[in-house]
């Protein structure tokens, strides 16, 4: 399938009426009202009728970005220049908002688009209206990525803008057929993908499709058979999804629910829920999905209110504690939803914790199901058939009470023995801590492993992929394994230590380009940072800080609000500066883990709250798409909880591993 409506050489363009290019493009076209988009796309081809003589090259309009849901306007190719044109017909000056849409689009196409990457990227911004146009004053190509910053033109001087761009230093010529047929790969973030599979678009539509990322594709195979099985025999079947950080357990489950959603429509009351313990990231997609169904609607001239939108998402993405205190109230009652996806299950909670919440909240006395079990035991209300996905990210437990995957394996070795249960066969690996329990039912007939459920390949840091690995080598404390791997990563992905949080906040406006998100991230038990300014416990609205743009004081570009490992877990940033405390301390044969209460740090030495706070650094340094700086204070010699030498061991033991400083 075209992934543009019209295209064609500069020269053939020229000779074909507007009428005939219409015509073509309304064919191909899928807006709403073709009828009044014609206004924009004749005044666009009227427009480089004349400006384009004398130049050869090739032409594409409504140009797809799926990853973002949007369409460039035109995309001219010129000599060895790829020029992505947004035209806003009418307008009289160049805002803000306009300039990063195009910056945007070329952004995707510099990163995800194979035959874009080694090309000079120019965004052109036309305001049709506008009295003043180019200036190349503080314009200037990114030597290292061969981007440049959006050029505003009119009418009048779009000819000028992009013969200035044409005498930037050549690179090799562009061949357009090939440029055409180059593949797309994006790498949406989870907030993208999540609008882009709700608006019905395919997951290989917005997600990668090459060899290193293809098991995203057969995971998503794997369940899709497992739920035909299921329900096709009237079967009662668990599975299980593993993952390295940001390898994509989200999007599979996201994309399995939408699958599920749009196959029974409304001729069956079988739908699929997607439920998650991280209300962050539930109230974030919620948001999102409401806030483009509006838009939408207001698009075909039609009103939408954001409380019903709200409304209806919510009946598809769901708080997992929601969803069971709604089968609290009859413990009979079967759910609607045939298809359950629990993200991030090894976070449901033990026995102890779910007892103490039915007691203290529910006034329900000698509770004795864990969350597993009684979320296990809703779906097996079902007299005909049910499936339970469960997302589990290792290393990911960051509070207490949650209970890991061992608890869900237990229940069904204790109560559900007639479930058939399908593993990840990465399940043994040390981080999910599971082995133990797994061991007690490997053998038996109704158990299977299959290797398609796990997900081996980070895609969050689409410019590196072995940064979970990184990650995982600092934190446990394999120094020359982290060096190896630091110099593997370190071209593609930006990566820096200091010591002064100005400079790292600057460093992170330096480096994102368009919207590319920045924000701080700190642990929550990061305490002591309160005095550089950064207040892990002062309230943060997660909605806001990942949504709202750079005009709203509450979103992360204004880099006050710091996003804890609860808030940000599930989610990402493209730049991040993780503020790095006392909490954790670099020791030569462990890391030394604190608490602060009171006035003073305290050790911790319960082996699950080390864990937790070993799971919070690993969450935080695994949420940056595109770079990061670690910023660790210099401390004060005359503040007894933030002594030099709380921060300088960890600070060493980085920049040994090779993170230059700024």
């Amino acid at each position: 399938m075209k992934r543009f409506y019209y295209s064609n050489t500069f020269a053939q363009f020229s000779q074909q009426s507007t009428d005939e290019i219409l015509g073509i493009m309304a064919r191909n076209s899928d807006f709403d009202d073709v009828q009044e988009q014609k206004h924009s796309w004749i005044f666009q081809i009227e427009c480089l009728r004349n400006v384009l003589g004398g130049f050869t090259g090739s032409l594409y309009f409504e140009y797809s970005i799926p990853r973002m849901g949007s369409r460039i306007d035109v995309v001219l190719i010129i000599r060895h220049v790829i020029f992505v044109l947004e035209f806003k017909v009418g307008a009289t000056r160049f805002d803000r908002g306009s300039k990063e849409q195009v910056w945007d689009y070329g952004l995707d196409l510099k990163n995800f688009h194979k035959t874009s990457h080694d090309a000079i990227v120019a965004p052109v911004l036309i305001a049709t209206e506008a009295r003043s146009g180019i200036s190349l004053n503080d314009w200037k190509l990114d030597p290292d990525r061969l981007i440049s910053p959006p050029l505003c033109a009119n009418v009048a001087n779009l000819r000028n803008a992009i013969e200035a761009v044409l005498t930037l230093e050549e690179t090799e010529g562009i061949n357009s057929d090939e440029w055409a047929d180059g593949q797309y790969s994006p790498t949406p973030t989870i907030i993208e993908a999540a609008t882009a599979l709700y608006r019905e678009h395919s997951v290989e539509n917005i997600a990668r499709t090459d060899a290193s990322a293809r098991n995203l594709r057969e995971t998503g195979r794997a369940i899709s058979e497992i739920i035909a099985n299921a329900e096709k025999g009237g079967e009662k079947i668990i599975c299980f999804v593993t993952g390295v950080p940001g390898a994509g357990k989200t999007l599979v489950g996201l994309d399995v629910a939408t699958r599920q959603m749009r196959k029974l429509g409304h001729e069956k009351n079988e739908p699929s829920v997607f439920l998650s313990g991280n209300q962050p990231l539930v109230s974030v997609l919620t948001e999102v999905l409401a806030r483009d169904n509006v838009q939408r609607a207001k698009k075909q001239g039609t009103v939408r209110k954001i409380g019903k939108a709200r409304g209806e998402i919510k009946a598809f993405i769901q708080n997992v504690h929601h969803y069971r205190d709604e089968y609290l109230k009859d413990t009979e009652k079967a759910p609607v939803d045939h298809v359950a996806i629990f993200d991030e299950a090894q976070r449901a909670w033990n026995l102890t914790q779910t007892a103490n919440f039915m007691k203290r909240r529910k006034r329900i006395n000698n509770f004795s199901q864990s969350e597993p079990e009684f979320l296990i035991s809703c779906l097996d209300r079902h007299q005909d058939w049910a499936v339970v996905i469960c997302l589990v990210g290792g290393g990911q437990e960051i509070n207490s009470g949650e209970a890991g995957i061992a608890e869900w394996i237990e229940s069904l070795n204790r109560r559900f023995s007639t479930w058939k249960i399908y593993l990840s066969d990465r399940l043994y690996d040390s981080e999910y801590a599971a082995g133990h329990v797994i061991d007690l039912i490997k053998d038996k007939e109704h158990v299977h492993f299959d290797e398609r459920l796990h997900l081996s390949v980070s895609m969050r840091s689409f410019r590196a992929e072995k940064v979970s690995d990184f990650v995982k080598a600092v934190l446990d404390l394999e120094g020359e394994r982290a060096a190896e791997l630091f110099a593997s990563i370190q071209k593609k992905y930006p990566l820096v230590l200091t010591r002064d949080l100005n400079r790292a906040k600057e460093w992170l406006r330096e480096k994102a380009r368009g919207t590319e998100r920045y924000g701080l991230l700190a642990s929550s038990s990061a305490e002591r940072l309160k005095a550089t300014g950064i207040h892990v416990k002062a309230p943060m609205n997660p909605v806001h800080w990942f949504l709202d743009g750079k005009n709203d004081v509450r979103s992360s570009y204004f880099l006050e609000d710091p996003a804890t490992e609860f808030q940000v877990q599930g989610l990402e940033v493209d730049w991040a500066c993780v503020t790095w405390d006392a909490d954790f301390r670099f020791k030569v044969d462990d890391w030394g883990m604190f608490s602060f209460r009171g006035n003073t740090w305290n050790r911790v030495m319960k082996s699950d709250r080390r864990q937790f706070l070993k799971n919070a650094y690993r969450v935080l340094l695994t949420r940056a798409r595109q770079g990061m700086v670690i910023c660790i204070p210099d401390g004060n010699p005359n503040d007894k909880t933030r002594l030099p030498a709380f921060y300088n061991e960890t600070y060493g033991y980085l920049k040994e591993i090779g993170i230059p400083e700024i």
